[in-house]
């Protein structure tokens, strides 16, 4: 049976979906670099980076998951060029046993961002 998880403290969902389903697995939602409480978007690569992957731990921690269980991420870029500098914060959340990943660049994100971050975790 699946289960609706949402945080608090990560950005609502802004459509017809959830922030994540359980399901045997967590399957979140990818996630804007917006604060959850101010609803404010950081700036630059680095900031978004970091920022979307605090609103995945947010999701995690609210489901009791972290981000060891984490088995895939998907990384969307507006701007491929920006793969080394989102890669180095990437690195600073997934120390060891880093997940499978894919990393695309598309022509565009919602609200202007500049990465946008999903994950699968399971225990």
């Amino acid at each position: 049976m699946k289960k609706i998880i949402a945080s608090p403290f990560a950005p609502k969902a802004v459509g017809p979906y959830s922030q994540a389903v359980e399901n045997g697995a967590l399957y979140v939602s990818g996630q804007l670099p917006i604060d959850g409480a101010t609803g404010k978007m950081a700036e630059g690569i680095e900031a978004q980076t970091k920022q979307s992957l605090d609103n995945l731990g947010h999701i995690f921690r609210e489901a009791g998951y972290g981000f060891e269980d984490v088995v895939k991420t998907t990384v969307l870029l507006k701007d491929i060029a920006d793969f080394a500098a989102m890669n180095a914060v990437y690195a600073t959340y997934f120390k060891s046993e880093q997940p499978a990943r894919v990393c695309y660049q598309v022509a565009a994100l919602p609200m202007g961002a500049l990465v946008e971050i999903d994950a699968i975790c399971k225990k």
